[in-house]
């Protein structure tokens, strides 16, 4: 599991993100994927430093590929049914104390969502964060008040970016409307049972520090807790900010999270409702005549059965508006005027700093004519994804 010290930095992030998160469960049983203690080392005038990492590889299958052109480089390996590659190849270094704090995770990593494309994992790391996806510099004057300048995860969502921090290997529909990395500046305090975090940053990734985002937490007890999360663009940025990580038309929308999470002794359960909306000021950079938005639901859950066993699952359905007359243009890749729902199931064996997992995941949508997966008879509504993960932490 994690420091303590990393604890106590965590208190002042959304606490549904900590309830969800398999690093800070505090489950009678072990969590999936629990960090093992970090190693601690002197680095002389820069004081005591912890050091975490992981180094995992992933095989997948799946019957339909996505056939929508998206956004990146040419060679995208949509065209693939089945490969190999590494999950996360990452070292972490940290120093979390004093009044002046750092965060580093460097390395290779790789990001696969439900119903899209997925990368190589030297092609995803070099297009999206680069070889140091996160690294910041905290102010931490008070335990309960920081101030952190950097490259900094998301506030938004109730998934964390990387593999390894999740129930599930692959990330989820709701998943693909929220950012996962941004550039910027983001204060974070705590009041009891209340936190609060504020961010202004560069939203998608797109190095135009135009996006707000906010966070706010309420821990009603130990076993309950509600969650608001909200961002925009707060003016509008070309498209000619693309890359995978950069998604045009998302890093012009509104977003706005409402959740709830339970915490059990051997379970955990986090509902939550997501809105996105785009202007049609921004769509018309697309294309596309009007605006558009999605509604979204999710249930993400984790169930301890052993010491060294446990089983995730999560339910979907999103949701996209829009006149299909209007342009191909979608916020969900599927097209205007379509929904699609998911289901995912992972069961997970960790022993000390090794694990491994499978994974099965369905998704079916509603496409407008000429948009859908690409099956063996045409275009296909449903794709049947299998996943396996393995490897080690310390």
């Amino acid at each position: 599991m994690k420091s303590s010290k990393r604890s106590c930095r965590h208190k002042i992030i959304p606490l549904t993100l900590l309830a969800l998160s398999p690093l800070a469960i505090g489950t009678g049983h072990a969590s999936p994927l629990a960090l093992p203690s970090p190693l601690t080392f002197d680095a002389g005038p820069l004081g005591t430093l912890n050091v975490q990492g992981v180094a995992s590889g992933y095989g997948v299958w799946q019957d339909n590929k996505f056939a929508p052109t998206t956004s990146g480089p040419a060679n995208t390996p949509a065209t693939k049914s089945a490969s190999a590659d590494i999950s996360n190849g990452q070292v972490i270094i940290q120093k979390n104390s004093g009044l002046v704090q750092f965060y580093l995770q460097a390395g290779a990593y790789n990001v696969i969502t439900l119903g899209s494309s997925y990368f190589s994992t030297g092609t995803f790391t070099q297009n999206t964060f680069g070889a140091l996806p996160v690294g910041y510099v905290e102010i931490a004057p008070t335990d309960n008040f920081n101030v952190q300048i950097g490259k900094l995860p998301t506030l938004i969502g109730a998934e964390y970016t990387f593999s390894y921090q999740n129930w599930n290997i692959e990330r989820g529909l709701l998943w693909g409307q929220e950012n996962a990395v941004n550039k910027g500046i983001q204060a974070n305090y705590t009041m009891g049972p209340v936190t609060a975090s504020l961010s202004w940053n560069d939203g998608f990734y797109s190095n135009r520090f135009n996006w707000v985002t906010g966070a706010l937490t309420w821990a009603i007890n130990k076993k309950n807790s509600v969650f608001f999360q909200a961002g925009g663009n707060m003016g509008h940025t070309n498209f000619s900010y693309s890359s995978i990580a950069t998604t045009p038309l998302q890093n012009n929308e509104s977003i706005y999270d409402l959740g709830y999470t339970y915490t059990g002794e051997n379970l955990v359960v986090t509902p939550y409702v997501q809105y996105t909306s785009v202007p049609a000021s921004a769509m018309s950079l697309a294309g596309y005549n009007g605006s558009q938005s999605t509604i979204g639901a999710a249930v993400l859950a984790d169930y301890s059965l052993t010491n060294t066993v446990s089983v995730a699952g999560r339910v979907e359905y999103i949701a996209n508006s829009g006149n299909p007359t209007d342009g191909n243009a979608s916020l969900t890749g599927f097209g205007p005027r379509s929904h699609a729902w998911s289901l995912t199931v992972t069961p997970t064996y960790q022993d000390g700093g090794f694990f491994a997992r499978a994974e099965l995941s369905y998704v079916t949508a509603s496409m407008q004519s000429g948009i859908g997966f690409s099956g063996t008879n045409g275009l296909a509504q449903t794709q049947l994804r299998g996943m396996v993960e393995t490897g080690f932490m310390f």
